[in-house]
């Protein structure tokens, strides 16, 4: 089983976000992902047991171990296996950097969701 990102193409900062990230990965040559766009195929969320909200809010990468990474965790397991990015996810992986990047990214995703809705992109 190949790795699996649920993504929302309908926020156009996650959609440029995920679009850069499947260029490096596929310059680098891997191309076996599978991009969910959660936006035009919203039952795929069942696959996470999660609801279409929550994966509008936050990346969400079941990896090929069948292993659900969501947030930041999500764009660290990306980014493990872009070998440009490899030492960004270490990095991350650091025990303060680590709940440091959960806090931010946290608040970052919840303002970008309200930000989202307010504009009625969904």
């Amino acid at each position: 089983m190949s790795s699996k990102v649920y993504y929302n193409s309908a926020c156009p900062v996650c959609n440029a976000g995920i679009k850069d990230q499947r260029q490096r990965m596929e310059a680098c040559g891997i191309k076996d992902i599978e991009w969910v766009d959660v936006d035009a195929h919203p039952e795929a969320v069942s696959e996470v047991g999660a609801s279409l909200e929550q994966v509008r809010e936050r990346l969400y990468v079941k990896d090929a171990d069948g292993e659900l990474n969501i947030g930041v965790d999500a764009f660290t397991q990306l980014w493990s296996e872009t070998p440009s990015q490899r030492w960004l996810a270490s990095l991350l992986r650091l025990p303060v950097l680590k709940q440091l990047t959960h806090l931010a990214y946290n608040v970052f995703a919840r303002l970008l969701y309200q930000w989202n809705r307010a504009k009625r992109h969904w």
